[in-house]
């Protein structure tokens, strides 16, 4: 090419730049894109640059022994326990930290002193009783003793909710092993009375006179010592759950001889404690279709109508657990069949009262089972020999191998709809999820709320659409976010925020929806569901029996994806924008050969296409030409604003004046170079009448009347409700 033409050619392009983008362009200014840096921490031995476990990661253990008797005519706990900690750190301890997660409920905690309220409006007068009952009930524990394996006390001194325990010589580092035990008691928490803060406690039928008991926290628990925080020793108040080491675990529990008790692990002494006629039913359960009833509804009725003065002991294994919670009865009902997950079998179960059915009945035990093959597809194979849901007091809790799950109670005379049926197969969904997030990828908590409700509400949502094609889930599609991206920012914080700094009405959203949405967005509309799913199911097993932190999780997805998604991250999970986008502006440029077609009525504007230009172009294509810029082609020039701030990719619905439409999907890296304002040109084989933005309510756009260009008048929310209110009906 000679010189001459050359700068032509430049000289036309300057024009072509400076006709179609219009927007200043501020290449080293934006943030936005820029990788994650101070905001992760730097990678070492333990924790790699790509997200998975080091060479020198470590983590230490805590097996228990346990005896547990329960007072069914005082609400109370009697117990002892032996803790067998294993020191596999680099560092050698000096004290160790045990949780009392108990102290809660003490009369004295700070839950109940920090709490702030006013008596203007319901919630506030709510909470004022909730404090007043507190002021009336003897909470927390009564620590009996602290002693080394060979029963000489050892000094400890309680913090609120945490326990340090001072050794007598320095608990070697990488290998270490300390032994101790602790005896104490405390009275169980009447869950009604407390439906904010209790995750365990009793229900008081008042008809026949009798309880079910829903036990978790209830013992003396070691706190995690990490490489990333040492002891993770934050005080319980209530919010930020727990973060716990694995270990084996043996629980002896006593309870009334008429009781069914189920709990974490499997149980060891069935002849023992289960008649002849329950034992042979668990057997045929294992070859079930269908679940069957171990203890059926008339034998549990019977049950109620005596108590026993005797009393049976019922021992529980458990193998690589973090925890242990139980259940005890005598009003339960307990069904159960054995299930195949990824080519092993395992025991799904339900216990429920009577209250319960016959809806429990329906839906409990599948629903497990149903988890338990969705949640190992995507993530890891179930490893323990059974998953059970308990219908009682609390009303949403996890726990290994046991959910406690309030929800689907039918009115007195059995009667319910079908919002109840799907709001206790959601529950029951969640909750046994929780196996997988976070009691085999084992995050933190205290610390990070949204590492295990977030995901779990994301695989929560996988598991809903599974389990019915309309499922009506209340997080996951993006434009059940919006109203929570629509509010007032001084009142929104980032998702990576303690949950103990999150007020009460934004906790749900902020830790569950918000968390569970994004991942939605990014599977569905970012990376696609084989990619997705490829890079998730990878960190679930690089830190299946692990403690990952946000680093691992944010890496691991881009190591494994060859994705940059620091934007995404750094958007969603740092930042508090919505996604907003604008169609400002739209013009057709008319091409030599579209001069007599183009429809000048049209609300789009139209420009003349610079015949220098378009020559400009002729000749940089050559003889290509004909098949690039074919002839009767529409370039439509849109110019986007980006009001809302939060990074998107833009999806543009073009809609024909032949009433056919196409869809273009633009990454979000469209916005790399200004976050603000982009234009894009569409070169299209056919004459639009009008463009839509998100037309698939996909990247929770919380503002849908400017995606459309030409603007189309949207619904008001009274129009909404009237014609959802009529399609009901």
């Amino acid at each position: 090419m000679n010189k001459i033409c050359f700068f032509f050619l430049i000289g036309c392009l300057s024009a072509f730049y400076s006709t179609f983008a219009q927007t200043p362009k501020s290449p080293f200014t934006s943030s936005k894109f820029e990788q994650l840096g101070a905001e992760l921490p730097s990678p070492n031995t333990t924790r790699m640059a790509d997200g998975s476990p080091g060479q020198d990661y470590w983590q230490n253990r805590a097996d228990y022994n346990i005896k547990v008797a329960l007072d069914d005519d005082k609400q109370s706990i009697q117990a002892s326990e032996i803790v067998t900690y294993t020191n596999n750190s680099p560092k050698d301890l000096t004290y160790l930290w045990v949780q009392l997660d108990q102290n809660l409920f003490d009369k004295q905690s700070d839950t109940y002193k920090s709490l702030e309220y006013s008596l203007d409006d319901n919630f506030g007068l709510f909470m004022f009783v909730e404090y007043m009952r507190r002021t009336n009930f003897e909470g927390g524990y009564k620590i009996a003793s602290v002693k080394d394996k060979l029963g000489k006390p050892l000094t400890f001194s309680i913090q609120r909710t945490m326990m340090r325990i001072d050794l007598p010589t320095p608990l070697k580092a990488k290998g270490g092993v300390f032994s101790f035990s602790i005896d104490w008691s405390f009275n169980i928490t009447d869950a009604a009375a407390d439906p904010i803060y209790t995750r365990s406690g009793f229900e008081f039928f008042e008809k026949d006179k009798n309880y079910v008991y829903e036990m978790a926290q209830w013992f003396p628990r070691m706190a995690v010592y990490s490489d990333v925080r040492g002891w993770q020793n934050k005080q319980f108040i209530g919010r930020g759950e727990f973060a716990l080491p694995f270990g084996n675990y043996e629980v002896a529990i006593t309870v009334p001889a008429d009781h069914i008790v189920a709990a974490t692990g499997e149980l060891q002494n069935a002849i023992a404690v289960l008649s002849p006629e329950h034992t042979k039913r668990l057997t045929q359960a294992k070859a079930a279709k269908e679940p069957v009833f171990i203890v059926s509804q008339s034998e549990a009725e019977t049950a109620e109508k005596t108590k026993a003065s005797t009393k049976k002991t019922w021992v529980y294994k458990a193998q690589n657990v973090r925890d242990f919670a139980w259940a005890s009865s005598r009003k339960f009902i307990w069904d159960a069949m054995q299930v195949e997950v990824e080519g092993k079998k395992v025991w799904a179960m339900s216990y429920y009262p009577k209250e319960g059915n016959p809806l429990w009945e329906k839906v409990s035990t599948k629903a497990v089972a149903h988890t338990l093959k969705v949640y190992s597809k995507h993530s890891v194979a179930y490893p323990y020999p059974v998953a059970i849901s308990v219908h009682g007091p609390v009303g949403g809790m996890e726990y290994p191998m046991i959910s406690f799950n309030n929800q689907g109670r039918p009115e007195a005379d059995g009667s319910y709809d079908k919002k109840i049926e799907a709001s206790t197969v959601s529950v029951i969904i969640h909750e046994v999820g929780h196996n997988f997030f976070p009691m085999i990828i084992n995050s933190d908590e205290r610390q990070w709320t949204w590492m295990d409700e977030g995901l779990n509400t994301f695989m929560q949502y996988l598991g809903e659409k599974e389990w019915e094609k309309d499922f009506p889930s209340q997080s996951g599609p993006a434009q059940k976010i919006v109203p929570y991206m629509k509010g007032d920012p001084k009142d929104l914080v980032p998702i990576m925020t303690n949950s103990e700094q999150i007020n009460l009405i934004q906790f749900g959203p902020n830790a569950y929806s918000k968390p569970a949405t994004a991942l939605n967005i990014l599977r569905e509309t970012i990376m696609g569901k084989e990619l997705f799913d490829y890079a998730f199911k990878e960190y679930a097993r690089r830190w299946a029996f692990k403690h990952p932190e946000p680093a691992d999780f944010f890496r691991t997805m881009e190591d494994a994806s060859a994705m940059d998604l620091d934007w995404f991250w750094r958007g969603w999970f740092f930042g508090t924008e919505p996604v907003d986008i604008s169609i400002d502006s739209v013009a057709l440029y008319k091409t030599p050969d579209l001069t007599n077609s183009v429809d000048t009525t049209t609300t789009i504007q139209i420009r003349d296409f610079n015949p220098m230009i378009y020559m400009a172009i002729g000749q940089m294509l050559g003889a290509e030409k004909p098949k690039i810029l074919k002839p009767n082609t529409y370039l439509y020039s849109i110019q986007l604003s980006n009001k809302g701030g939060l990074l998107s990719p833009v999806i543009i619905k073009a809609n024909y004046k032949d009433g056919t439409s196409e869809t273009i999907q633009l990454p979000a890296e469209l916005w790399r170079l200004n976050p603000d304002k982009v234009t894009k040109v569409l070169p299209l084989g056919k004459e639009v009448s009008s463009f839509t933005l998100d037309p698939n309510l996909e990247t929770a756009d919380i503002d849908e009347e400017n995606n459309h260009f030409p603007r189309k008048v949207m619904p008001s929310k009274f129009e909404e409700i009237k014609k959802n209110g009529q399609s009901n009906k």
